[in-house]
């Protein structure tokens, strides 16, 4: 793996349990590291499923505690039950009381400002969609109006996933329902903007929750012709966030000239973000990630220019 610079920024994509595939990838890392990311990275920035993962690095987690943590609250928030079953009757298919507990747990009731302080200023931008002001909020520990929000809303407001959760507070939804379920540039520009980062002297590690290999992707001719009103829902939902997510990374790549970015995704077959039974099939292809990392193998996707995909 390439030496990392001065400054060490993490972007990790929404991607519901896919994320407990970014943990264990994120776990090989460490391993090639010899330290935990949360001594290592000043900055980390999440979506969804990533507001889990950078918080816990804020936290000084290691990769191996967070594996730990999705694969003992997977079976607790995923449960088959009448409302998960028959869903688009109900405002959402699963209660996040669970999720509320192991977090707070985890995160042993801090606050997003007790990650700025005088003895450690850690910088972690959580983000958002607030549906009462209709638009993207970015929490962050040294923003007033954010630090005393304790860190379980924050992350329980950006996982907030349309009819999977419930929202939050009556406004926050998921962060991936704007432009942002790859938060890349937002960590970017929070380096350089915000931190005052030299380009020059920032590393940038940016994480997919998967992509959808070649023999998955798109729909047979002629099935699209048979989809029926809500059928829609998921095509459009998966259209929208692949090409958000793809051009999110070109946009860092191509705007932030001397920036070390580099962005790791991988290929998988379609796995719900719900699919509790997918898990070790996603250890597996997490310990493929981890390795892509380590070899310093990045998304040949972003290296596109802009004007050859539009």
């Amino acid at each position: 793996m390439k030496s990392l610079r001065k400054h060490v920024a993490l972007a990790l994509d929404g991607g519901g349990l896919r994320g407990v595939m970014v943990t264990r990838a994120l776990e090989v890392l460490e391993t090639a590291l010899g330290k935990k990311l949360g001594e290592v990275c000043e900055l980390t920035a999440g979506t969804s499923t990533g507001s889990v993962i950078a918080a816990g690095i804020a936290l000084n987690k290691s990769a191996a505690d967070l594996t730990q943590l999705y694969r003992n609250i997977a079976p607790r928030i995923f449960q088959k039950t009448f409302r998960s079953t028959f869903w688009p009757f109900f405002t959402y298919r699963y209660p996040n009381t669970a999720l509320r507990e192991e977090l707070d747990a985890a995160s042993q009731m801090k606050t997003m400002g007790d990650l700025w302080t005088d003895a450690r200023k850690f910088d972690l931008v959580i983000v958002t969609r607030d549906l009462h002001e209709s638009r993207t909020r970015f929490i962050k520990p040294h923003k007033k109006e954010y630090r005393a929000m304790p860190i379980t809303t924050a992350i329980l407001a950006s996982a907030a996933a349309p009819t999977f959760f419930p929202v939050i507070e009556g406004r926050y939804t998921d962060g991936g329902a704007g432009s942002f379920g790859n938060p890349a540039f937002i960590a970017a520009y929070e380096a350089r903007f915000v931190l005052n980062w030299k380009p020059e002297e920032t590393t940038l590690i940016s994480v997919g929750t998967g992509k959808l290999a070649e023999e998955s992707a798109g729909m047979p001719l002629g099935a699209p012709d048979k989809l029926v009103s809500f059928q829609w829902i998921m095509p459009l939902v998966d259209a929208l966030l692949s090409d958000a997510n793809d051009q999110q990374s070109r946009v860092v790549a191509q705007l932030f000239d001397g920036l070390d970015f580099r962005r790791f995704q991988i290929a998988i077959p379609q796995i719900s973000i719900d699919d509790v039974s997918a898990i070790p099939r996603l250890l597996e292809f997490g310990e493929q990630l981890g390795q892509m990392m380590v070899n310093d193998e990045t998304d040949p996707d972003v290296d596109l220019p802009v004007y050859k995909v539009v």
